[in-house]
């Protein structure tokens, strides 16, 4: 009897446990005390080497933007020089996909593009990819620029 008992006890923790996890990891509907959810959202952007660095300075007024979001966890900036082109990627964190939807708008995957990044991109980037983060150690990295 003991056994059956501590057994069906044992269930209820693990359907409990998943229960209380349900839902898409970054919707926001996390139970108080779970683990924090992390959504990250890569955007990319290619533009002529001559005015990389000009873009570059635009790009950081992007980013204070994004900064001052409400749901804005941080962000990262992320240079590749290649062959006739330099392509920045931008990583911002957010505590959820809403907080994303409230910056972006509905349709978080569509690029909510800089009023010039028509004059510096060499082509406007179609689609914005988001991630849940499921480990993040970033302690060492201390970049400015």
């Amino acid at each position: 009897m003991k056994a059956a008992l501590l057994f069906a006890g044992l269930i209820c923790i693990v359907l409990f446990g998943f229960s209380a996890r349900a839902g898409r990891p970054g919707d926001g509907n996390s139970p108080s005390g779970a683990p924090r959810t992390v959504v990250a959202r890569e955007w990319k952007g290619r533009v002529a080497p001559a005015r990389a660095e000009e873009y570059y300075r635009y790009l950081l007024e992007g980013v204070t933007k994004i900064r001052s979001t409400p749901g804005s966890l941080g962000v990262q900036v992320m240079r590749r020089d290649e062959a006739g082109a330099v392509e920045y990627t931008v990583i911002s964190y957010w505590e959820s996909r809403k907080a994303i939807e409230a910056f972006a708008g509905q349709d978080i995957e569509k690029p909510h593009h800089l009023p010039r990044d028509r004059e510096f991109l060499l082509e406007l980037p179609t689609r914005v990819l988001h991630y849940d983060v499921t480990y993040a150690d970033l302690a060492q990295v201390g970049v400015a620029r």
